[in-house]
């Protein structure tokens, strides 16, 4: 299929062939008829791509905050590269589609196969949706009106936070496409309207609509508002202008009547002189674009409605109550169309973002269902003759971005497949490493008897089911780290790989055993130790508590999708199994999915280690941290860039730019592949792992010592 995205290094906007998009869970696959260009924030998104990275830079001050960070505890290289990397990603471009349904996921049941809906699908001929994104079209309005749906909810948000009443005066500062749509839902409800803008062909449109609207390049809409409300002031101001001036908010205070109510849905300056509000009372607030609803992962991507008794309006019943106001010719959005454009002539709109253009409609080609699912796979001119090492990779997020591929370049993987739920991720990098092949569905990989070595890099629910599928089809399995996040989960690997046919090798992604300074270390330990003490620290860092790692569902919590990297580095430098774990958390009344927890381990060998995996630390500190205590000798490893002994004859320090084993871990992978051998881990030493990381949470939960 083909789908329009943004290149944010080189600012170029593209029409690109991506595999279509495979129906999820909780979605509805869409195949779109039209879809709007918003101008205003697609104009913003292109503008940026196009700027220095100078310019990026001083657009983006947290950003730049973030990189010096993480200099100053990773090195430039890394950081410049991990830079790079992120600017180098496809960006989706639009959100505001319209088509019909052609598939639905599991748990939907408000949606059928042939549905006419509106989403906040990209500008795509097929997109995958969340169920709460998504609503149905009235017969009546066309799939071009239902364009205006999502856009026209970021109006209605705006409107429903100001609280019209009839017969209050409104002002409206921007007449661009949100500002002519909410001025519409304004009229509707019973107010005056008065509307601001410099371009005279939007403030005629808005004075065909009802609106009293003036230019504010020749007069003050301080006092253009004083003169028509006759001294009181707006009731209430609804801003959907875009600039970085201060001045507007000022203007915006200043024409307000006594506790009027001001509502931002643009965006502006917000230097906010107090004297301005304090006098009148004022209040102010910010609108989250299409209601509530937004950015909430439960509610938009597991699919949890918010009571109505209690939210009135989310997001969804915002899309349903603008296509009802179209239904109903409350609001007319046929004429704020002033271009129609075949999907082809995509750069007609693009080329010209700084035009006169008020909304731009792309109208798509509609190939049949059968000629999607012949898409699912993209061609890319490369082909794989190498008889071992022929690989598949299931996941294009940012590990496999930033870590796993600049990893395998050097070594002997012959890429033939990338697979991503969407395509687009998948596709960016099939052409960046030159895989013969993106696809949305995984199990073409699976189906493909060339195909050896499955690596798996999703989230981490899904790494189980997806290891027992790719054992099952017969191949070697690299896993990113968690292996299972429950124990269920790692009973059927377990059961699976016990009742293989032929010997198949399964590697985690444990790569801290295979630094330079690890390797090192053990080297200076000897084969044979006695009993060692272990202490490793993790300086982690804060992550919001609605990303999805620490969902125990999705992601398993950081203890057991992280803290088991140095489970396993204790069983490396040990020689030696887990035999029990115990593991207290920060707080009173800690959560099974805490972040700031203290891991004891004992190992069969009498070994112990002591785990400190902290999310609460400054990040400037470094951000690992393993010491070593053994027969008077200590060894200490700062951050895999620097490693310190004491004790030791030979040896007392080793240093290099931070390497953390990822491209050891990978060149041995590929080694042992071609030539056969023993597996990089131990597969019972990788169970055992595993088996403590769950057992910590255990521990947590029961309070108790678990025995592995």
């Amino acid at each position: 299929m083909k789908q329009i995205i943004q290149n944010l290094k080189n600012g170029k906007t593209i029409l690109e062939d991506v595999p279509a998009p495979l129906v999820k869970s909780g979605h509805v696959l869409i195949q779109t008829h039209r879809s709007l260009v918003s101008l205003g924030t697609e104009r913003m998104l292109v503008e940026f791509g196009k700027s220095s990275l100078i310019a990026k830079a001083r657009q983006q001050p947290d950003k730049v905050k973030q990189v010096l960070d993480k200099i100053k505890t990773e090195g430039l290289l890394p950081t410049l590269e991990a830079v790079f990397n992120k600017l180098d990603e496809p960006l989706p471009l639009g959100y505001c589609n319209s088509g019909e349904v052609i598939a639905v996921g599991e748990g939907v049941t408000e949606f059928s196969v042939g549905d006419r809906v509106a989403s906040n699908g990209a500008h795509a001929q097929f997109v995958c949706v969340p169920k709460n994104l998504v609503a149905k079209i009235p017969d009546g309005v066309s799939y071009e009106e239902a364009c205006f749906t999502v856009i026209g909810s970021i109006g209605l948000q705006g409107v429903r936070l100001a609280v019209p009443t009839i017969g209050e005066t409104f002002v409206v500062i921007g007449l661009g496409l949100i500002g002519l749509l909410t001025s519409q839902l304004l009229l509707a409800n019973g107010c005056r309207v008065i509307g601001f803008d410099f371009d005279e062909s939007k403030i005629d449109l808005a004075k065909k609509s009802g609106v009293e609207a003036f230019n504010t390049g020749i007069i003050d809409p301080v006092k253009i508002v004083d003169q028509v409300t006759e001294g009181i002031g707006a009731d209430a101001v609804i801003i959907t202008a875009s600039t970085k001036n201060n001045e507007v908010i000022s203007q915006s205070a200043r024409m307000s009547r006594k506790r009027g109510r001001i509502i931002l849905i643009g965006v502006i300056g917000l230097d906010i002189q107090r004297s301005d509000f304090y006098k009148k009372e004022l209040t102010f607030q910010v609108s989250c674009s299409y209601g509530p609803g937004r950015y909430d992962e439960e509610y938009e991507f597991k699919g949890h409605d918010y009571p109505l008794a209690f939210v009135r309006w989310t997001e969804k019943r915002n899309f349903e109550t603008v296509l009802q106001a179209i239904y109903k010719k409350q609001i007319n959005v046929t004429s704020l169309i002033t271009e129609r454009i075949l999907l082809d002539d995509y750069l007609d709109i693009y080329n010209n973002l700084k035009g006169g253009s008020i909304a731009s409609i792309i109208e798509y080609p509609n190939p049949s269902i059968s000629d999607s699912a012949n898409k699912v796979t993209t061609l890319i001119n490369r082909s794989i003759s190498s008889a071992r090492g022929v690989v598949g990779v299931i996941g294009a997020g940012n590990f496999t971005k930033m870590t796993m591929m600049p990893a395998l370049k050097g070594t002997k993987a012959a890429l033939k497949y990338i697979a991503s739920a969407g395509g687009l991720t998948a596709k960016s990098l099939a052409n960046k490493y030159g895989f013969e092949f993106s696809t949305t569905d995984y199990q073409t990989i699976l189906n493909d008897p060339q195909v050896d070595l499955v690596l798996i890099t999703t989230r981490h629910n899904q790494h189980a089911s997806m290891v027992v599928s790719a054992l099952k089809a017969g191949k070697h399995v690299f896993v990113e780290k968690p292996l299972a996040i429950t124990q269920l989960e790692l009973d059927e690997i377990i059961s699976v790989y016990s009742q293989l046919p032929t010997p198949l090798s399964i590697t985690v992604g444990f790569n801290r055993r295979f630094s330079p300074f690890s390797l090192k270390a053990k080297q200076l330990l000897g084969v044979n130790t006695p009993p060692i003490n272990m202490i490793a620290t993790m300086n982690a860092g804060y992550i919001p508590a609605d990303v999805w790692v620490h969902d125990m569902k999705t992601g398993g919590g950081r203890i057991i999708g992280e803290a088991c990297h140095f489970i396993d580095l204790m069983s490396f430098f040990s020689g030696s199994f887990v035999k029990e774990v115990y593991m207290s958390a920060l707080g009173v009344n800690p959560m099974e999915n805490t972040d700031n927890a203290i891991i004891t381990l004992k190992f069969a060998n009498g070994s112990q280690g002591v785990i400190n995996y902290f999310a609460n630390g400054n990040k400037r500190y470094p951000k690992e941290r393993f010491e070593i205590y053994s027969q008077d000798r200590t060894l200490v490893i700062d951050n895999f860039r620097v490693m310190k002994g004491y004790g030791f004859k030979s040896f007392s320090s080793m240093s290099s730019s931070i390497d953390k084993g990822h491209k050891e871990q990978f060149a041995s992978l590929f080694c042992q592949l071609e030539k056969g051998g023993e597996p990089l881990i131990d597969f019972t030493s990788i169970i055992n792992t595993t088996q403590a990381s769950v057992s910590a949470i255990e521990s947590l939960k029961s309070g108790q010592r678990i025995s592995i």
